[in-house]
């Protein structure tokens, strides 16, 4: 019984709470508000600048976040803070935003040339920020983590820090009543392959299974209704991957996500897609392993290991066609992974390839 749970983010649920709350948005005089256009059509951007405006703050919008934004983006909006002069900032969006404004928030008060951002030491401070998520996917409105892309190593990459964990965190599910149909899935799978991955990392402990656990509870069941869930299915979506993204700050991700990352960067695949196309296989190794923490996850659940990897197939519908010579050379990237050496199922290069062609038959 070891081990130490930190997550400092003030969280606020419920539908309408940015603009109930908005003495909590008191971060500083001048807010630069980090989100991608979507942020203007499903309400967020809209209930965010009216809570500013009541409490007499000024604000600015860099709404120049892209899909995997790139060190290039976070520069951008680097830029457009130093010029406006902001002093906290606001992520308002999918994990795309919130990642930006980490590092934005990061690096306006602890300059670092691009080769060295994601060599880590950074000191516990950043510009006070406030998050509202608007997919129930990401978890990264209560994470210390920034995942951005690294054009140098060809992949996604994180920066970690305890500075980036926001102040707050609004989880409105009205913003996600919108949502096309392959963001509902692909951000559900991201948080379930959250969830479970946590519980098979090596340093999981009591609380971070307890939370992980929780979201598996919820978000299983919802996987039949993704095509049209009901508002109350929408809210508990977004909880869902708050606990799921609570449960990753105590843990990291495994080699799942290292591996998906290679997927996105040369293929274009969704991040929450590309870690569902391979956590069915990487569930089957771990039965076959004996990994204890399978057994927790079918619980949770409520069905057995390949009830579970048919609900993601499903789900995924037809998979992309990877030609075996980039899966080989993805086994190999990924065995220099930081952390291969923390996951439960202790996966050699042969079960990395595994995983890879079994996801992806030829």
């Amino acid at each position: 019984m070891n081990f130490g749970y930190t997550m400092p983010t003030h969280v606020v649920v419920g539908r309408g709470c940015v603009r109930a709350n908005a003495d909590m948005l008191r971060l500083g005089g001048h807010a630069l508000i980090v989100t991608g256009r979507s942020s203007a059509q499903n309400g967020a951007r809209r209930d965010v600048i009216a809570a500013l405006q009541s409490n007499g703050q000024r604000y600015t919008v860099f709404e120049g976040v892209t899909p995997n934004p790139t060190l290039g983006c976070v520069r951008e909006g680097l830029g457009v803070l130093r010029e406006s002069g902001a002093d906290f900032v606001i992520g308002v969006g999918g994990g795309s935003p919130m990642d930006a404004a980490k590092a934005i928030a990061l690096l306006a008060v602890q300059p670092r040339a691009d080769g060295d951002v994601f060599s880590g030491g950074y000191a516990l401070d950043a510009l006070p920020m406030a998050h509202v998520p608007t997919t129930a996917g990401t978890g990264s409105e209560v994470t210390q983590y920034a995942i951005l892309t690294d054009e140098r190593m060809r992949t996604k990459t994180s920066i970690s820090s305890p500075a980036l964990f926001p102040k707050v965190a609004f989880l409105d599910g009205s913003y996600t009543d919108t949502l096309p149909l392959r963001t509902t899935v692909h951000t559900a799978l991201d948080a379930f392959s959250h969830a479970a991955e946590s519980m098979l990392k090596t340093s999981s402990s009591p609380m971070s299974e307890m939370l992980a656990r929780e979201s598996l509870r919820i978000l299983y069941p919802l996987f039949g209704s993704l095509s049209a869930p009901t508002c109350e299915e929408r809210d508990r979506l977004l909880y869902a991957a708050c606990l799921a993204g609570m449960a990753i700050a105590q843990t990291g991700t495994t080699i799942v996500h290292g591996m998906g990352y290679f997927l996105t960067y040369d293929f274009g695949i969704d991040h929450g897609r590309a870690n569902g196309l391979l956590l069915g296989e990487t569930f089957r190794l771990c039965e076959e392993k004996g990994v204890p923490a399978m057994r927790a996850i079918c619980a949770a659940c409520g069905a057995d290991t390949e009830e579970i990897c048919e609900t993601v197939s499903r789900l995924l519908g037809a998979r992309e066609a990877i030609p075996r010579a980039r899966l080989e050379e993805y086994a190999a990237r990924t065995m220099s992974h930081k952390n291969i050496r923390k996951c439960k199922f202790d996966p050699s290069k042969a079960d990395v390839l595994r995983i890879f062609l079994r996801s992806f038959p030829a």
